[in-house]
């Protein structure tokens, strides 16, 4: 069953024509990591499919389209974990935390014991509790990344987008990712995530494939059609191997480009 379902007509920003032609359904409860070049219309794309960004075209969560919901609604439904966010510096990691749980309260209502006990769970989730009664400002680019994604899961939403999650995270905290997401997956949430690391990519469900504006291919991670369209959108640059029951991508060189005299 599909939980989000996408016709976009075109995004334009600044002018410029980001995202056409656009036609996606994604599966209930499965991981779904979005790949391609720089400047492919990635972030543009997942920010569309959370009802970040205008398009022309419609956007329809749980059969609804995302225009019917009201905010808070969604934003139970819907958990956002952006590029590059930041909480205020003076903000206890504990508080930023605690922001994810504005949706399920009543307007000025102070959190309640159902909200402290997401908010715990979700720090000891990201390794964040040692650390809960820091400012903001006092943390690393890492302990802040892991703090807003404690933010995201704290949420318990039906579905987690998430772009460039693992920005600032070492390569363990990132195998820590890699197993929340599966945990999560496991319980039925639909993940999406933006991700340039395609190692981590492949190990995802499926893989949703973006070029000039365009999704290219959607399949399953595994699929031999997948896999050569992921090499062909990399201009051949990559090459996929199996490894210890894993697909790895490893880079390969450009072509030397030869010189002939005049």
């Amino acid at each position: 069953m599909s939980i989000l379902q996408a016709d976009i007509r075109s995004v334009h920003m600044a002018g410029r024509c980001i995202l056409h032609s656009v036609q996606l359904r994604l599966a209930a409860g499965r991981w779904t990591a979005v790949v391609g070049p720089n400047g492919a219309g990635k972030s543009t794309l997942l920010r569309t499919l959370a009802g970040l960004q205008v398009c022309d075209g419609q956007v329809r969560l749980k059969d609804r389209p995302l225009q019917d919901w009201r905010a808070k609604e969604r934003a139970r439904h819907l958990a956002w974990l952006g590029q590059t966010e930041s909480g205020a510096d003076d903000l206890l990691a504990r508080d930023v935390i605690m922001l994810g749980r504005l949706p399920h309260q009543a307007w000025l209502a102070p959190p309640s014991q159902a909200d402290h006990a997401a908010a715990e769970q979700a720090m000891w989730q990201t390794q964040c509790w040692a650390w809960r009664d820091r400012p903001m400002g006092q943390l690393s680019g890492g302990e802040r990344q892991r703090v807003l994604l404690a933010r995201a899961l704290c949420v318990q939403a039906e579905v987690l987008m998430m772009d460039e999650p693992l920005a600032h995270l070492d390569p363990p905290h990132q195998a820590d990712w890699l197993e929340i997401v599966r945990t999560l997956r496991d319980g039925g949430t639909t993940v999406v995530s933006v991700l340039h690391e395609l190692n981590m990519a492949l190990h995802a469900d499926d893989l949703v494939i973006v070029n000039q504006g365009q999704v290219v291919h959607h399949g399953a991670a595994d699929d031999p059609l997948t896999q050569s369209a992921l090499v062909r959108v990399f201009d051949g640059r990559i090459a996929l191997h199996r490894v210890a029951d894993q697909w790895v991508a490893m880079p390969c060189a450009a072509p030397t480009l030869s010189r002939t005299s005049t």
